[in-house]
């Protein structure tokens, strides 16, 4: 008997390559297997839904609805309240307004342009740091520690702190991915206990920084008097750890697929060293053609909602499966060809409507730097495996590793 779409979308077997399953997926723009979630897969429906305030991400909503399989990976957080990524209007409009007044436009206009610099010190010493051009693993040298290292600088953490800060990551990321291998109440006791240490690690921070603060993303946060109010103690540490999770996992993911891609475009490759800008549209492309957040699973619906002639009721969960609607022939053509030139790129691998990606123009600029970095200082690049190993998350989708090797690495 064949599998149901749901199961093979969720089969560690498909992760390499998923987008078989999502071109039959589409199909059946909406898809409903027994009591599961309603499951959309077309580019203007998942738009859509994505803008439609019926549409819930609150995880009180969520952690209620025990049909989707998904439900309770996408809903852990551990002692502390939901983060603004999962809560609705009113409530996450408070808080994505409040932390964005630090982060970007219009009173942060310069916050991620200004560190360019120093990423490109971060990502230079990453690839001066590799020891063997013959044996690299991209990810535990470069697309892993860059992120966090990047977090780290933006919040204010003390460089001496900062190895502590990535211990944390590492078991909070690895909290993210199934193994079916392990026990899970012992990775769940091994990611509270990180969660409970990243949390007083903050509070004690935030103090310090309410007394004395400084010009870092945490020092505003903790000390910010605008029209909203402060944030509450626990407020700050939702969000500084939504930070540093979703800031960091995702970007893993897409430097990752990006080389990956790259090393099996080599004209492409060839191109970007030869042509620094074409990092801009490269990333867009990068982001419709390999998004690192493959589906969101975190929706439920609070009306009945009518989708290609299908009454979605009430209380249902729902999955849009992004990566699906970015392979859409009925919005992009030739959608499987990997093409920087595409024009009117407007893709949904950074989300849209009140929740679009809070971090995009960090995750942009992080990754332009370290795929033009790499391809400019790698020689001959190749791949070692292909596939390579992914990780078992179904919906934050990226190479556990990507073993490559090069003739050198230029200064």
């Amino acid at each position: 008997m064949t599998p149901s779409l749901l199961h093979q979308i969720l089969d560690y077997a498909n992760r390499a390559d998923p987008y078989p399953i999502y071109e039959e997926l589409r199909r059946t723009p909406v898809h409903h297997e027994a009591d599961g979630p309603y499951v959309i897969s077309t580019y203007y429906e998942i738009r859509s839904l994505l803008h439609d305030p019926r549409i819930s991400s609150d995880s009180r909503n969520v952690a209620s609805n025990a049909a989707d399989p998904l439900a309770e990976t996408a809903t852990e957080e551990g002692a502390l309240p939901p983060s603004f990524l999962k809560l609705d209007p009113p409530e996450h409009d408070r808080l994505r307004r409040m932390t964005n007044r630090h982060f970007g436009p219009p009173h942060s206009p310069h916050r991620v342009d200004g560190m360019r610099p120093e990423l490109d010190d971060i990502v230079a010493g990453l690839i001066d740091g590799i020891a063997d051009p013959g044996r690299i693993d991209l990810v535990e040298q470069v697309s892993y520690p860059f992120p966090v290292t990047v977090i780290c600088r933006l919040l204010g953490v003390p460089r001496e702190d900062e190895a502590r800060f990535h211990t944390w990551a590492d078991t909070l990321a690895a909290s993210l991915d199934p193994d079916p291998d392990a026990d899970p109440a012992e990775r769940g006791k091994g990611a509270s206990e990180a969660r409970m240490q990243l949390g007083m690690y903050l509070a004690g921070l935030i103090e310090e920084r309410r007394k004395n603060p400084g010009d870092d993303m945490l020092s505003q946060l903790a000390t910010a008097k605008g029209e909203d109010g402060p944030m509450t103690t626990m407020e700050l540490l939702s969000t500084a750890a939504l930070l540093l999770i979703a800031g960091h996992e995702t970007t893993v993911n897409l430097i990752t697929n990006g080389m990956l891609t790259l090393l099996r475009n080599p004209d492409v490759l060839q191109r970007l060293r030869a042509e620094p800008r074409l990092a801009v549209p490269l990333v867009e492309e990068l982001l419709r053609f390999e998004p690192p957040v493959q589906l969101l699973p975190q929706r439920v619906t609070l009306a009945d909602i009518e989708v290609r002639g299908v009454t979605i009721p009430k209380d249902a969960s729902l999955w849009l499966v992004l990566a699906s609607g970015n392979r859409d022939p009925e919005r992009f053509e030739d959608p499987d060809r990997f093409d920087p030139d595409r024009r009117d790129i407007q893709h949904l691998g950074l989300g849209s409507g009140i929740h679009s990606c809070f971090g995009a123009p960090l995750a942009r600029l992080e990754a332009q730097l370290a795929l033009s970095e790499l391809a400019r200082r790698l020689e001959n690049p190749r791949l070692v495996e292909d596939p390579p190993p992914y990780r078992q998350n179904a919906v934050l989708r990226g190479p556990r590793h990507l073993h490559i090797a090069c003739d050198g690495i230029r200064p």
